[in-house]
């Protein structure tokens, strides 16, 4: 079938191809003359070779499809008509039909290929570009090509590439000459290429007052508070059956310990502070977190000087106070005394008519401690302890330490809401979040409710205690809320230095002379470090002055051996361990390490250690006198014959010449003699010869007064 249509198309177009010779020789040849009639022929000669080769093909062609519609733009197909319509003088469609498309595309021509700019308004002639000017950007606001721009700047010696800025002088001149007005526009301050602005993220807010649907009743939190070694933690141990006491280096408490214990179905939280002098921030921190403060007292010692201090932090805390006298089975106890002491404080017991509840106890023999929970539970149902468990979780830092194996580490109390596994946190300069819990027990938790003492792992630094953790809405904000109060504090600590003036001038060379003792303090908890770093602060001498190195919690490492190293320091370690690294170090360097567990015996070893640098004193003790009676001259020089009126005169003594009272020569004895002996000393009433080293104005009546001199020890 293809090779049949192949075979018409040629004959079609080959009858085609004769047909205009076929008309030209119909025509008469009276129009011209004969030799112009036949030249005519071969130039309307068809050339049927190149239509010929233009429509056979050795490929075969794939047969037309007659039932797709045509596509547009194209002719529909049309049957071979007969050879008579064909030999029919009827016009060609070939030619009428192309006629019409070349016209589109001659109008359209010229608006694509160069677009012509649209005249611009007054407003437009004026272009604002802020620096830096760059070429491509000054073509774009000119609306010219930007190799127009870069052939205008070659032509005035500039040679830049179109992303080069310019300076705005020769910005101006390319505007000016094609008709533009160059401003330059000046940037704001702080705009142009800088830093973008980071989101910051503000602190935490004061909790909303929770509706009351969703306040319930918590825990009271107890803190047992007054003087060292009354029976605080003996009588926390009698509450939770344990044996705390007997593991305290020393007997006394120098943490704070939180614990839970359930009464009656009810649960207790209680805080164990230390009663030390050296503990006062320790106590009003205590203070600060509870709901109820026990006063122990002993029934021996009536109120100490530290019961008074928790006294006063427990009424400034604005809590409600228990008394408990402990004690009363000793030899000596007497509660009337105590009773009278706490009246005249303000605290009147209930049996004299005051509204202190007063519990007489004894943590030995198990007397009067249900008494004593019975009253705690009494004032805290007074009291009507709230809390929502709801809210977003808020505690209290009590304690922190850093951990071996875990990290930094702290035990809180939650006030306020329910602090959970995961949760996101910020907590005074350090963000972290919730890695694990664990209750008083060392048992894991995944849940803290409010008023339950707890120990969270997964601080980024080491927070103080009484930071008040709070949960945040992510840990993306928590992470940036710390870095903006790092930096804070940063910046806080780059204060201008203090320079030297008239009047600090001698001070600061005085401080300069004086000996300095370098500590470096490792403590095993952030309560621990800070009261002793404040008691060691206290110590007072004007002759050595103290510098804290390094202060910090945690076993001591080989890094603090070397810090001490280069910097001639000791040092000291309160209840913590030394790694094995760091004593290796410490005996190839010869740096000390003094290890301590009790409080007041480093606070005496320091003190000792202080005085131990100053150097003794020398202390003149005159031990004699003479009366130069005659002046003889020997062949070794003059000596001064004298007799001796009070005391002794020692050869190894050192001497000084008094003429009206007046010293006049002060310096060792050179010959002591006794008539022609030397002699190692002479006693009151016996005669001797005297030379004072190269001294030779000796004059009869002169006193000749003998001393010695003795190193004793400064004291601070």
């Amino acid at each position: 079938m293809a090779t049949k249509t192949n075979t018409v198309k040629t004959a079609f177009k080959k009858i085609t191809a004769t047909k205009p010779a076929d008309k030209s020789d119909t025509k008469p040849p009276a129009k011209g003359k004969a030799g112009e009639a036949a030249e005519p022929k071969p130039e309307t000669k068809p050339e049927p070779p190149k239509e010929a080769i233009s429509l056979i093909d050795d490929k075969p062609k794939r047969p037309r499809d007659r039932s797709k519609p045509p596509a547009p733009g194209t002719k529909p197909f049309v049957a071979l008509p007969s050879i008579s319509r064909i030999l029919s003088p009827e016009p060609p469609r070939v030619v009428v039909e192309p006629e019409p498309e070349p016209v589109p595309v001659v109008e359209e021509e010229p608006v694509a290929v160069v677009p012509e700019p649209e005249p611009k308004s007054d407003d437009g002639k004026l272009i604002h570009i802020k620096p830096p000017i760059m070429v491509k950007e000054l073509s774009n606001q000119l609306g010219l090509r930007p190799f127009v721009v870069i052939r205008d700047l070659m032509d005035m010696n500039i040679f830049a590439s179109i992303n080069q800025a310019i300076e705005p002088e020769m910005a101006a001149r390319v505007c000016a000459k094609h008709g533009f007005t160059f401003e330059r526009e000046k940037r704001k301050e702080g705009g142009g290429v800088h830093k973008p602005a980071e989101k910051t993220y503000a602190p935490p807010k004061e909790p909303a007052k929770p509706a009351k649907e969703e306040l319930k009743f918590r825990a009271p939190i107890v803190t047992f508070m007054g003087h060292v070694d009354h029976g605080k933690t003996t009588l926390m141990d009698a509450i939770r059956k344990t044996r705390v006491a007997a593991g305290e280096a020393g007997g006394i408490t120098q943490h704070i310990g939180a614990y839970s214990v359930t009464y009656n179905d009810q649960k207790i939280t209680f805080l164990d502070t230390p009663g030390h002098a050296a503990f006062t921030a320790m106590r009003a921190r205590g203070a600060t977190v509870t709901d109820i403060v026990v006063l122990v007292i002993a029934a021996d010692d009536g109120l100490m000087p530290q019961t008074i201090e928790a006294l006063n932090h427990a009424k400034a805390a604005k809590v409600h106070i228990v008394v408990a006298i402990t004690k009363i089975d000793v030899p000596g106890a007497n509660i009337d005394k105590v009773k009278g002491q706490l009246q005249e404080k303000g605290l009147v017991p209930e049996d004299w008519g005051g509204e202190t509840i007063v519990c007489p106890v004894s943590a030995v023999k198990k007397i009067g401690i249900e008494q004593l929970l019975e009253s705690i539970l009494l004032v805290a149902e007074v009291a009507e302890l709230r809390a929502s468990a709801q809210a977003n979780a808020r505690g209290t830092v009590i304690e922190s330490q850093i951990e071996q194996g875990r990290g930094p580490t702290a035990t809180l109390i939650v006030k306020m809401g329910t602090l959970k596994v995961g949760d996101a946190f910020i907590c005074g300069t350090y963000s972290g979040k919730v890695k694990l819990l664990m209750d008083d027990l060392g048992k894991p938790i995944k849940s803290a409710l409010p008023s339950t003492p707890c120990k969270v792992l997964g601080f980024s630094g080491l927070p103080n205690a009484g930071d008040e953790l709070v949960v945040m809405e992510s840990e993306k904000a928590a992470t940036a809320l710390s870095e903006e109060r790092l930096a804070s504090q940063r910046l806080k600590k780059l204060v201008t230095p203090h320079r030297a003036s008239l009047e600090n001038l001698f001070d600061s060379l005085a401080a300069d002379k004086k000996p300095v003792l370098n500590l470096i303090l490792k403590c095993d908890a952030q309560g621990s470090s800070e009261a002793v770093a404040t008691s060691l602060r206290q110590i007072e001498s004007r002759k050595i002055s103290l510098n804290m190195l390094h202060l910090a919690v945690g076993p001591i490492t080989e890094s603090d051996v070397l810090l001490a190293a280069a910097s001639n320091a000791v040092v000291i370690g309160f209840n913590v361990k030394t790694e094995s690294s760091a004593a290796n170090t410490a005996r190839s360097e010869g740096v000390q390490l003094k290890l301590y567990s009790i409080i007041y015996e480093l606070i005496d070893q320091v003190k000792e250690a202080m005085a131990g640098m100053l150097e003794p004193e020398n202390r003149e003790t005159v031990i004699g006198h003479a009366e130069v009676k005659k002046v003889f001259e020997l062949s070794k020089g003059l000596v001064a014959g004298s007799l001796v009126t009070d005391g002794r005169i020692a050869r190894v003594g050192r001497a000084r010449v008094l003429r009206g009272r007046q010293p006049i020569y002060d310096g060792a004895l050179a010959t002591l003699r006794r008539f022609t002996e030397d002699v190692k000393e002479v006693r009151s009433g016996l005669e001797c010869g005297i030379k004072l080293g190269d001294f030779t104005e000796y004059e009869p009546g002169d006193i000749i007064e003998c001393y010695t001199l003795e190193k004793v020890a400064q004291k601070l």
